[in-house]
């Protein structure tokens, strides 16, 4: 794998269609207008239609010709997961599946389904979306699903007693937890990918920290020293390099995980990144997946 890949490395995506869930702000955004200037018709997954008006707008600006639509999708209800997934199946085709949305250390929240929200919206949206939808990609040769995890599954674990953080809740172990879960989901469906034998690979990445909206539930004294690093962070677009080398890098193997290449992962163009023991515990990750099909009712068909 050649490191240092930027935008400018992203090639020619003509004929393709790429989903990227949390379209309409920060990576998912920076993604989906590079990806569409390449060639590719872009699916934005989104839970407002009018941020993703203005986001299709905002991209259409720079590039004129970009072939855009709109899904609704809330990664918090899954019937909504599943409405989208409907939408997605009358395209003529799917190559990529970006996972790209998600929430950071809200307050205690219930999904529509019951589940604490940054499991619930993180790995199980996630999860579920990438079940449904892996039929569709599994029609065009060498497809790819894209989970988006972070430098903050390291020293996390996932709370098997107390999924739904009933007796307690930290937001930022929570977070841990469901970005842990990212990783593990995509070990281990790339692993069960290949046991089926199937051309889809399971790619990884982060963005080490970039300059995005994601922050806003932040405390507010790590809020007000924000601007004081800002110069020490990616923008949302090079934050979104991992994304698109993991979407359309050329020389990209399932089971790859890919960041940042300077300053600990945090910032630079995308390269290969380091996984944790704990994100590569085969027995975690099966009893992991296990608990998933139990929660979404949503078994993969693999």
């Amino acid at each position: 794998m050649t490191n240092g890949f930027t935008a400018a490395d992203v090639p020619d995506q003509s004929g393709r269609t790429i989903l990227v869930t949390g379209a309409n702000t920060g990576l998912g955004f920076e993604a989906s207008k590079v990806l569409a200037e390449r060639g590719a018709r872009v699916l934005l997954g989104c839970r407002s239609e009018e941020k993703a008006q203005l986001a299709i707008a905002s991209i259409k600006t720079e590039v004129p010709d970009a072939d855009l639509e709109f899904v609704a999708l809330d990664q918090a209800d899954l019937a909504s997961v599943r409405r989208a997934v409907d939408q997605v199946q009358g395209e003529s085709r799917l190559d990529v599946l970006v996972n790209n949305a998600g929430v950071m250390m809200p307050p205690r929240e219930m999904t529509a389904d019951g589940f604490e929200s940054q499991f619930g919206v993180n790995h199980l949206g996630t999860f579920a979306l990438t079940a449904l939808l892996l039929p569709k990609l599994a029609r065009q040769d060498g497809a790819r699903v894209v989970v988006t995890s972070s430098i903050a599954h390291r020293g996390a674990k996932i709370f098997f007693d107390d999924i739904s953080a009933e007796r307690s809740y930290r937001a930022q172990d929570r977070y841990g937890q469901s970005k842990l879960a990212n990783l593990l989901f995509m070990y281990e469906l790339d692993r069960r990918l290949r046991g089926t034998e199937s051309s889809t690979i399971a790619v990884g990445c982060h963005p080490g920290i970039a300059d995005t909206e994601l922050a806003r539930h932040l405390p507010s004294v790590v809020r007000f020293a924000v601007p004081l690093f800002r110069p020490f962070f990616n923008t949302a677009a090079a934050g979104a390099w991992p994304t698109l080398m993991a979407s359309a890098g050329p020389d990209v193997d399932g089971g790859d995980y890919l960041g940042p290449t300077k300053r600990n992962e945090t910032a630079g163009p995308a390269g290969a990144a380091r996984a944790t023991s704990v994100a590569r515990d085969e027995a975690l990750a099966a009893r992991l997946w296990d608990l998933s099909v139990e929660m979404t009712g949503i078994d993969p068909e693999l």
